[in-house]
Protein backbone atom coordinates (compact mmCIF):
# COMPACT_ATOMS: atom_id res chain seq x y z
CA UNK A 1 0.00 0.00 0.00
CA UNK A 2 1.29 3.49 -1.13
CA UNK A 3 0.94 6.39 0.44
CA UNK A 4 -0.80 9.39 -0.81
CA UNK A 5 1.88 11.72 -1.97
CA UNK A 6 1.53 14.54 1.16
CA UNK A 7 1.78 11.94 3.26
CA UNK A 8 5.03 10.37 1.76
CA UNK A 9 6.44 13.56 1.20
CA UNK A 10 5.94 14.36 5.01
CA UNK A 11 7.25 11.02 5.97
CA UNK A 12 10.15 10.97 4.06
CA UNK A 13 11.02 15.02 5.55
CA UNK A 14 10.71 13.37 8.71
CA UNK A 15 13.16 10.35 7.58
CA UNK A 16 15.60 12.99 6.30
CA UNK A 17 15.63 14.88 9.59
CA UNK A 18 16.15 12.65 12.08
CA UNK A 19 18.48 10.66 9.79
CA UNK A 20 20.68 13.71 9.25
CA UNK A 21 20.05 14.93 12.64
CA UNK A 22 21.45 11.22 14.14
CA UNK A 23 24.75 11.96 11.81
CA UNK A 24 24.96 15.45 13.08
CA UNK A 25 24.62 14.50 16.49
CA UNK A 26 27.15 12.41 15.93
CA UNK A 27 29.54 14.45 15.02
CA UNK A 28 29.06 16.72 18.19
CA UNK A 29 29.46 14.02 19.98
CA UNK A 30 32.77 13.26 18.25
CA UNK A 31 33.93 16.78 19.07
CA UNK A 32 32.99 16.32 22.74
CA UNK A 33 35.49 13.20 22.37
CA UNK A 34 38.18 14.64 21.62
CA UNK A 35 38.34 17.01 23.49
CA UNK A 36 37.36 14.70 26.63
CA UNK A 37 40.50 12.89 26.22
CA UNK A 38 43.01 15.62 24.94
CA UNK A 39 41.96 18.30 27.08
CA UNK A 40 44.86 19.43 29.64
CA UNK A 41 42.37 20.91 31.92
CA UNK A 42 40.38 18.89 34.28
CA UNK A 43 37.01 20.89 34.30
CA UNK A 44 37.11 21.19 30.48
CA UNK A 45 37.60 16.77 30.09
CA UNK A 46 34.67 16.69 32.88
CA UNK A 47 32.78 19.13 31.03
CA UNK A 48 32.87 16.88 28.06
CA UNK A 49 32.46 13.69 29.39
CA UNK A 50 28.96 15.16 30.79
CA UNK A 51 28.23 16.50 27.57
CA UNK A 52 28.83 13.39 25.70
CA UNK A 53 26.36 11.51 28.13
CA UNK A 54 23.77 14.65 27.42
CA UNK A 55 24.33 14.14 23.90
CA UNK A 56 23.85 9.97 23.66
CA UNK A 57 20.76 10.09 25.71
CA UNK A 58 19.00 13.56 24.58
CA UNK A 59 19.78 13.50 21.05
CA UNK A 60 21.34 10.62 19.89
CA UNK A 61 19.23 7.47 20.93
CA UNK A 62 16.06 8.96 19.66
CA UNK A 63 17.18 10.56 16.71
CA UNK A 64 18.37 7.04 15.60
CA UNK A 65 15.26 5.29 17.45
CA UNK A 66 13.54 7.68 15.57
CA UNK A 67 15.04 7.31 11.87
CA UNK A 68 14.45 3.16 12.65
CA UNK A 69 10.64 4.14 13.26
CA UNK A 70 10.45 6.25 10.20
CA UNK A 71 12.69 4.52 7.38
CA UNK A 72 10.49 1.54 8.19
CA UNK A 73 6.90 3.46 7.55
CA UNK A 74 8.43 5.25 4.59
CA UNK A 75 9.84 1.86 3.22
CA UNK A 76 6.37 0.53 3.99
CA UNK A 77 4.13 3.70 2.61
CA UNK A 78 6.14 3.79 -1.02
CA UNK A 79 7.06 1.37 -4.03
CA UNK A 80 10.79 1.04 -2.77
CA UNK A 81 9.03 -1.34 -0.27
CA UNK A 82 10.58 -2.87 2.74
CA UNK A 83 12.66 -5.57 1.29
CA UNK A 84 12.07 -4.95 -2.44
CA UNK A 85 15.17 -4.08 -3.12
CA UNK A 86 18.46 -5.01 -1.87
CA UNK A 87 19.89 -1.66 -1.01
CA UNK A 88 16.94 -0.56 1.43
CA UNK A 89 17.03 -3.78 2.83
CA UNK A 90 21.03 -3.35 3.50
CA UNK A 91 19.74 0.21 4.83
CA UNK A 92 17.37 -1.48 7.27
CA UNK A 93 19.87 -3.45 8.62
CA UNK A 94 22.61 -1.47 8.63
CA UNK A 95 20.76 0.97 10.57
CA UNK A 96 19.32 -1.74 12.68
CA UNK A 97 23.07 -2.79 13.46
CA UNK A 98 24.27 0.59 14.50
CA UNK A 99 21.19 1.46 16.76
CA UNK A 100 22.05 -1.70 18.77
CA UNK A 101 25.93 -1.25 18.62
CA UNK A 102 24.52 2.49 20.43
CA UNK A 103 22.45 0.81 22.79
CA UNK A 104 24.76 -1.20 24.02
CA UNK A 105 27.78 1.45 23.97
CA UNK A 106 25.44 3.86 26.20
CA UNK A 107 26.76 2.04 29.22
CA UNK A 108 30.26 2.83 28.36
CA UNK A 109 28.95 6.32 27.80
CA UNK A 110 27.34 6.22 31.25
CA UNK A 111 29.95 4.85 32.84
CA UNK A 112 32.44 7.40 31.97
CA UNK A 113 30.05 10.27 32.93
CA UNK A 114 29.96 9.04 36.05
CA UNK A 115 33.56 8.82 36.79
CA UNK A 116 34.18 12.71 35.67
CA UNK A 117 31.23 13.26 37.94
CA UNK A 118 33.04 10.99 40.90
CA UNK A 119 35.44 14.25 41.15
CA UNK A 120 38.46 11.34 39.98
CA UNK A 121 40.77 12.98 37.07
CA UNK A 122 38.95 12.21 33.94
CA UNK A 123 41.91 12.50 31.88
CA UNK A 124 42.82 9.27 31.99
CA UNK A 125 39.29 7.80 30.88
CA UNK A 126 39.56 6.38 27.44
CA UNK A 127 37.12 8.17 25.82
CA UNK A 128 34.37 6.61 22.71
CA UNK A 129 36.46 7.40 19.91
CA UNK A 130 36.56 4.41 17.86
CA UNK A 131 32.67 3.50 18.54
CA UNK A 132 32.32 7.67 17.17
CA UNK A 133 34.06 7.48 14.32
CA UNK A 134 32.78 3.78 13.37
CA UNK A 135 29.31 4.90 14.07
CA UNK A 136 29.63 8.18 11.88
CA UNK A 137 31.31 5.73 8.73
CA UNK A 138 28.49 3.51 9.34
CA UNK A 139 25.88 6.69 8.85
CA UNK A 140 28.10 7.45 5.91
CA UNK A 141 27.44 4.14 3.84
CA UNK A 142 23.70 4.25 4.47
CA UNK A 143 23.53 7.41 3.12
CA UNK A 144 25.85 7.16 0.33
CA UNK A 145 23.31 3.77 -0.22
CA UNK A 146 19.87 6.14 -0.34
CA UNK A 147 21.79 8.25 -2.33
CA UNK A 148 22.92 6.27 -5.08
CA UNK A 149 20.22 3.70 -4.86
CA UNK A 150 22.41 0.86 -6.41
CA UNK A 151 20.02 -1.75 -8.76
CA UNK A 152 19.08 -5.20 -7.27
CA UNK A 153 16.20 -6.26 -6.52
CA UNK A 154 15.59 -9.31 -4.03
CA UNK A 155 14.02 -12.32 -4.82
CA UNK A 156 10.87 -11.25 -3.54
CA UNK A 157 11.19 -7.99 -5.19
CA UNK A 158 11.84 -9.84 -8.48
CA UNK A 159 8.58 -11.96 -8.08
CA UNK A 160 6.28 -9.40 -7.09
CA UNK A 161 7.64 -7.45 -9.88
CA UNK A 162 7.19 -10.34 -12.01
CA UNK A 163 3.42 -10.63 -10.68
CA UNK A 164 2.83 -7.26 -11.65
CA UNK A 165 3.86 -7.36 -15.53
CA UNK A 166 1.52 -10.50 -16.09
CA UNK A 167 -1.00 -9.75 -18.94
CA UNK A 168 -4.14 -10.44 -18.26
CA UNK A 169 -5.82 -12.73 -20.36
Amino acid sequence: MTMPPRLRKFVLTLHVATSVGWLGAVVAYIALDITAVSSGEVHVSRAAYLMMNVTVWYAIVPLALASVVIGTVNALGTTWGLVRHYWVLAKLMLTIFATVILLVETRTVCALADVAASGADPRQLPGSLPHSIGGMVLLLVILALSVYKPRGMTRYGWRRQQKTRVPAE
